[in-house]
């Protein structure tokens, strides 16, 4: 009788460590780190429709995707900073709303993916030095 009653403990003890033991399994919730050189008021509407863009991708923010926001507001000189902040929090992918906001992600890391919407032809902002794929071949003639 004493075996069986240890069993019941040990088992019991077992399927009531079963569900923090799953939670601590799971992935954690992928974070987005958005920058732009702008103020929140300035951004806001590009920030709301790459939220839009997320949520009908399936990311609901709060639910199974975060964004961690850093707005320059208006001082250029902070963005290199705020990227750096990004890439030390180990960021998934960064998103920028404009040029100046792109280039300080790409400065700052060559590991974390950068996704930008732009006007502009971004080979032609710098030419990096992985950009061999996107220069056009000489030829003789």
């Amino acid at each position: 009788m004493r075996r069986r009653e240890f069993i019941k403990v040990i088992v019991g003890s077992a399927v009531a460590a079963w569900p923090p033991l799953v939670r601590a399994q799971q992935p954690a919730t992928p974070v987005i780190g958005y920058l732009d050189s702008r103020s929140p008021d300035e951004g806001e509407s590009r920030a709301a429709a790459f939220r839009r863009g997320l949520q009908e991708s399936g990311y609901i923010v709060g639910q199974n995707v975060t964004i961690e926001y850093r707005w320059a507001e208006q001082q250029i000189d902070r963005l290199p900073a705020m990227a750096a902040d990004l890439v030390k929090r180990h960021v998934a992918v960064i998103a920028t709303g404009t040029t100046t906001a792109a280039l300080a992600a790409q400065a700052a890391t060559t590991t974390i993916p950068i996704v930008f919407e732009v006007g502009s032809d971004p080979v032609l902002w710098r030419k990096p030095k992985h950009a061999r794929c996107c220069r056009r071949p000489k030829t003789a003639g």
